[in-house]
């Protein structure tokens, strides 16, 4: 079984896949301070609670976007599970070509996204991956890697106004029900689910103008469900998109056998 481990500025995404099949995963809070040990003692519980081997762990492969983090995780698969972990780093297969300029300024988690994106839809293909970015990354017709569109993630917009509006209170996201809100925080949670829903539809239907040919969408991330109810555009929700990434990717820098 291959362990993959998925590490965002928020959280951080664990999964076991048993061949191709995800058998369990799970979503915790990014904490830049735990140390090898602490996170050893974490995924053994949680091996543990879900009825995972930890002997039947085969491989693993980590990808990072928290440098302070990555030798820490690196520390955790070769102490507490004895395999030196696939880094998706520059350098490392990913049957992807990167148009972006320089190459190396791509995030692994946008790579990720970008190689199961292609593998599980085809292309053309746009990612949105709500996280604490909302990032857009555009895959070709023949798999290649365009680039794409950076925004502030709907949480870190929701911070912002309470931190620079003194009479503006901080306000859980969500669907308040309806665009006029009839109070202070209904307001702010219209401005921001809707808001949010209506620049993801604009920069969607702008990219399909400029590749100039249909295009599939595909929306990952831990607010993806919530809001692409709103996003027409949005033709299919993974949330484990970023760990099918990393299935693929192991797989192709897995030495052939003998």
């Amino acid at each position: 079984m291959l362990l993959t481990v998925d590490v965002g500025n928020t959280n951080t995404v664990l999964g076991v896949f048993d061949q191709t099949e995800l058998r369990v995963h799970w979503r915790l809070t990014t904490r830049r301070a735990q140390t090898a040990d602490e996170y050893g003692i974490l995924v053994r519980n949680l091996f543990q609670g879900s009825g995972v081997d930890p002997d039947r762990i085969d491989g693993v492969a980590l990808a990072s976007v928290v440098p302070p983090l990555t030798p820490v995780l690196v520390a955790l698969a070769r102490q507490y599970l004895g395999h030196e972990p696939l880094l998706v780093e520059p350098g490392v297969k990913t049957g992807m070509p990167i148009l972006y300029e320089p190459p190396g300024d791509v995030g692994a988690d946008r790579i990720l996204n970008g190689v199961a994106a292609f593998a599980g839809y085809g292309g053309p293909v746009v990612v949105v991956d709500f996280g604490t970015a909302t990032t857009f990354d555009v895959i070709t017709r023949r798999g290649e890697y365009a680039g794409g569109v950076i925004c502030p993630g709907i949480g870190i917009s929701a911070d912002a106004l309470f931190q620079r509006a003194a009479r503006l209170p901080r306000v859980d996201v969500g669907n308040p029900g309806q665009v006029i809100g009839r109070s202070t925080v209904a307001s702010m949670q219209a401005g921001l689910y809707f808001g949010y829903a209506a620049m993801c539809e604009g920069i969607i239907a702008r990219i399909r103008a400029e590749l100039g040919e249909a295009v599939r969408v595909v929306a990952t991330g831990g607010l993806a469900e919530m809001l692409a109810v709103e996003i027409p555009s949005i033709e299919a929700v993974d949330p484990v998109l970023t760990l099918t990434g990393l299935r693929l990717i192991w797989e192709r820098n897995r030495e052939p056998t003998r």
